[in-house]
């Protein structure tokens, strides 16, 4: 353990010996490095940032959640658009049928949704998101209020003329005044403010209750017909956490089959959707960024390498009589090897760790600007550290490798 932190002091002054000596070729040399670093790293910080906010935009989505929609989120390259356009859109009806047929769900809700105007004494915001949702909707689809509650049963079902605002909509629409009790005009009607939905900004898939007005289905659909395509309507249902994903997918699709009395060999008529495909399609496609990125930054670390590699043939020449006087004294081959190399890795760190620097200021800066959740997290630093020291073995291993194979006279008289 000594004569290692001996050996990498004195590697340590050798490499900063020889980055004083010679500035110009060591910064040009390390440029490689430092540029190829900072590709990969950046490729990687930037995906890691999108990757973060899509899954936490998917697991919004609801991680143990079945969509039963007309439309799949994952279209199939052998099944005409067609067999999709004829196929009939879930129901109110259906979702209760299918909480009677099934044991595994905690709770299912219907949603449907239209864009309507929003009056409030003169004020008033046109084509507002208007979100029609049974009562269960809370159970399925989770959200915090900033004020007053949720739907009542007996509001649910009866539906009665009550809301929950958007933060953004009690914002425009109320401004600094309280919205809860007070009645807004939607279809024509008053309706009652019964609470306000705590603001969440806008996710990865554009999903927020910040712009939207949740009412009681049974009270929207005496204005409009939910179940009718153009409003998009959907039965949303959460599983229980004793089961996995695959066995409620399972039980869904056997209790649609049946509600829908599709014949044995048929297809069926109706997507089960979750947020496992999004998952697994982004998993793909991040795969591929961060190859990208090994490419582009690769090419730069192999210029990079290959001046690392100069430098040392370089010091190892200019070194030769005091290796000759190291071997003489007594010095072993590893010995020697192992200190071209420490200095190999030190010069190749140097190069990386400026990379790094490079990276941390871009992130902060874009962060600072774009409000953007960029980070350089630990792993990409030890995963930029680690690639500095690989590519300075590798390109320190045969400079090294030729100083420790010197013969000791020879070297003392090669400048004599």
């Amino acid at each position: 353990m000594i004569l290692f932190i001996r050996l990498f002091r004195e590697s340590a002054m050798f490499a900063w010996t020889s980055l004083i000596a010679n500035k110009l070729r060591t910064i040009l040399t390390l440029l490689g490095i430092t540029i190829g670093i900072f590709a990969i790293i950046s490729v990687f910080s930037i995906v890691d940032a999108l990757e973060r906010q899509i899954r936490t935009s998917i697991a919004s989505l609801g991680e143990n959640t079945i969509y039963i929609q007309k439309w799949p989120w994952e279209f199939s390259a052998d099944y005409a658009w067609w067999r999709y356009m004829n196929r009939p859109t879930p129901r109110i009806s259906e979702m209760d049928d299918i909480m009677r047929r099934t044991n595994v769900l905690e709770a299912a809700t219907f949603t449907a949704f239209t864009n309507r105007t929003v009056e409030y004494q003169n004020r008033s915001i046109d084509r507002v998101s208007i979100m029609a949702a049974s009562h269960d909707y809370d159970k399925v689809r989770f959200f915090e209020l900033e004020s007053g509650r949720y739907f009542s049963p007996t509001e649910s079902s009866a539906g009665r003329n009550v809301a929950i605002l958007g933060a953004e909509i009690a914002e425009n629409l109320f401004q600094d005044a309280d919205p809860l009790l007070k009645n807004l005009k939607i279809f024509g009607r008053n309706i009652e403010v019964v609470g306000v939905f705590d603001r969440e900004g806008e996710d990865t898939f554009g999903n927020s209750h910040d712009e939207t007005v949740l009412l009681p289905v049974n009270f929207v659909n005496s204005f409009i017909n939910v179940n009718s395509d153009r409003y998009n309507p959907a039965i949303l249902a959460r599983g229980k956490d004793i089961y996995s994903s695959d066995e409620i997918t399972d039980e869904l699709r056997g209790a649609m089959r049946s509600i829908r009395r599709i014949k044995p060999a048929a297809d069926d008529d109706f997507s089960l959707n979750q947020a496992s495909l999004l998952s697994t399609q982004f998993d793909g496609l991040f795969a591929i960024i961060k190859i990208a990125g090994w490419i582009i930054g690769g090419f730069s670390i192999l210029v990079g390498g290959f001046g690392i590699a100069n430098i040392m043939f370089v010091s190892v020449k200019e070194r030769t009589t005091i290796i000759g006087i190291q071997k003489a004294l007594g010095a072993k081959n590893y010995f020697i090897l192992l200190q071209f190399l420490a200095e190999a890795v030190i010069l190749s760190l140097m190069g990386g760790l400026l990379g790094l620097l490079l990276v941390f200021t871009g992130t902060w800066m874009a962060s600072m600007a774009f409000d953007m959740n960029l980070l350089l997290s630990m792993s990409n630093i030890m995963r930029g550290v680690n690639v500095s020291v690989i590519i300075g073995l590798i390109a320190g291993i045969l400079p090294a490798w030729s100083a420790a194979q010197l013969n000791p006279v020879d070297a003392i008289r090669a400048n004599t």
